[in-house]
């Protein structure tokens, strides 16, 4: 696959990481503001991490309808919630709480010894929901996103234009199965943004530039993104 050089996104640098918190957090809660004005119900999709906490912080709060937001996550790791590792444990922590505790939990992980044996259960209820109204990513310096890993056993798959909305992924370095919302799901979301922390995200980006999603997955989402950067 040839280097893309087509991916163009806004680049908003923040003196700190409150400061980027504060504004990405209100940033999120007008873009789903203004999708509620539209829809009956509007669905976002945020990746787990303990980078978006702060953002979960603040967004919170916010003073919208979150009985008609539906969340979930861009990607899972096959854990029970309990598990130390598990998103939705830090989205009901840090996002699900205060306000934002009326929003509906799209859930991302079944008791089931594989994700296979549930895809199409777990799809059934994110299919009504798309195109997502908001989607918030992070990148790791693989340039990596969600769980769309370069050298990913379903890489080819996730980045298809025909993909379906869920796959299970393996991955090197990734110790549990996965499961992630396919490139085309997350690209497909009516506002895109990106949250990175510190200088080696920040080559990691600039080195995103011209090569392939193959290459680096982030750059099958980045067009029309904001990418929010702080050291």
């Amino acid at each position: 696959m040839a280097g893309d050089q087509s991916v163009s996104y806004e680049f908003i640098e923040y003196p700190d990481r409150d400061m980027l918190a504060i504004d990405l957090a209100n940033q999120l809660a007008t873009d789903l503001e203004e999708a509620l004005l539209h829809e009956d119900r509007v669905a976002m999709a945020v990746p787990g991490g303990t980078s978006p906490g702060p953002v979960f912080d603040d967004l919170c709060n916010a003073d919208l309808d979150w009985t008609r937001v539906d969340v979930m996550l861009s990607d899972e790791r096959w854990l029970p919630e309990e598990h130390e590792r598990s998103n939705t444990r830090l989205l009901r922590q840090r996002l699900l709480v205060e306000r934002a505790a009326k929003a509906n939990l799209l859930p991302m992980y079944a008791p089931k010894p594989t994700p296979g044996e549930v895809l199409p259960e777990l799809e059934s209820m994110i299919a009504p929901e798309l195109p997502l109204a908001v989607v918030l990513l992070g990148m790791g310096e693989d340039m990596h996103t969600a769980s769309i890993f370069p050298e990913a056993d379903r890489l080819e798959d996730a980045l298809s234009p025909k993909a379906p909305i869920l796959l299970p992924m393996r991955a090197p370095g990734a110790p549990e199965p996965r499961i992630t919302l396919s490139a085309r799901v997350l690209d497909g979301a009516l506002r895109k943004h990106v949250l990175i922390f510190g200088a080696g995200k920040r080559a990691a980006l600039e080195k995103a530039k011209g090569l392939s999603p193959v290459e680096a997955p982030i750059n099958a989402v980045l067009n029309g993104a904001k990418v929010h950067w702080a050291e």
